[in-house]
């Protein structure tokens, strides 16, 4: 789960400014950081390691950070850092290519190379969340890498919008993740990543067989989780989206241990619950609940609910609310 390593108002105001280029040093990466409004800094970083992957959680007033060549030459760890904003406003210059980041935008970047990042400068600075991983374990080239640091990422669809939703995600709910929860969602942001930036230098080719199959995974998990309600929701609606064969779809879900049908019925059967529970979804109809997560028909629902749960929806609703039913 995320740990809090610093948060700068526990401290007094004339040491924040160096305890915070001291944690950035330790827990990122060294760099020379100033912050542009000294009389009213404040500065929070949490950390959660996702095996070799280090998600942080970070807001800051308005600062400065600079990696020179001499600081590289001194220690480099050798990372790749992918950058969400999640407020305010971040910009950064690297390999002489400029990008402004604005709440909900990516942006990647290199530790091996010289930067130049500012949060700010109005008020109130920026909040974000940064994913950091070794560059060995991207699967692309470092030529098709390169061109991309520095530069924007669309985050509004596709491949960026689930990158952005997983980070996000793993940032709210981080307190359920089990440290095998957190190796597995590490792997899986990083085959997004690569598939992200293998779709933006068009050279999807070059990512391997496996990270390519553990990124459709996620697109098409995704992808169920966004049409639940919809009673035809098939193996064979969600291949065509993706432009598969209903065959590898299934393979795919395979080797992830589960299968397609599975993963629809226990989605929407979660929706259910989390409604069936929810005081204030009290007098909803049953069937209108099972009508909204894809069972039009409730005796369907009954029957799945009741071979999932061991109850009928109308004893578990009960059950949960302390009512009679």
């Amino acid at each position: 789960m995320l740990t809090t390593v610093l948060d700068t108002d526990h401290l007094r105001p004339a040491d924040r400014a160096a305890a915070w280029g001291e944690t950035a040093n330790q827990t990122l990466m060294t760099t020379r950081i100033g912050f542009l409004e000294p009389d009213r800094i404040r500065a929070r970083i949490q950390t959660m390691a996702l095996g070799p992957v280090q998600l942080s959680v970070m807001s800051y007033t308005p600062l400065l950070s600079q990696r020179t060549p001499r600081l590289i030459r001194q220690s480099d760890p050798e990372t790749y850092q992918l950058a969400l904003t999640t407020a305010g406003r971040q910009g950064i210059e690297q390999a002489r290519t400029c990008a402004s980041l604005a709440s909900g935008e990516l942006l990647l970047y290199d530790s091996s190379r010289p930067f130049t990042a500012v949060a700010g400068p109005q008020h109130p600075g920026a909040t974000g969340v940064l994913l950091q991983f070794p560059r060995r374990l991207l699967p692309l080239p470092d030529k098709t890498v390169a061109p991309l640091c520095g530069t924007t990422l669309d985050a509004r669809a596709g491949l960026g919008r689930l990158l952005r939703q997983l980070l996000t995600g793993l940032a709210d709910e981080h307190a359920g993740l089990t440290p095998l929860d957190g190796i597995r969602l590490g792997t899986t942001a990083i085959d997004l990543t690569a598939a992200l930036l293998a779709h933006r230098a068009d050279r999807e080719p070059l990512l391997p067989a496996h990270s390519r199959q553990r990124a459709l995974f996620a697109r098409a998990s995704a992808y169920i989780a966004g049409h639940l309600h919809d009673p035809d929701l098939t193996p064979g609606v969600i291949a065509e989206a993706h432009f598969i064969s209903v065959r590898y779809l299934h393979r795919v879900f395979q080797q992830h241990g589960t299968t397609v049908g599975d993963v629809i019925r226990q989605q929407r059967l979660a929706r259910c619950r989390r409604d069936l529970t929810d005081p204030a979804q009290h007098n909803v109809p049953i069937a209108a609940i099972a009508q909204r997560w894809g069972y039009p028909r409730p005796s369907d629902f009954t029957r799945a609910f009741r071979a999932a749960i061991g109850m009928t929806p109308r004893a578990y609703r009960a059950a949960v609310q302390g009512t009679d039913a």
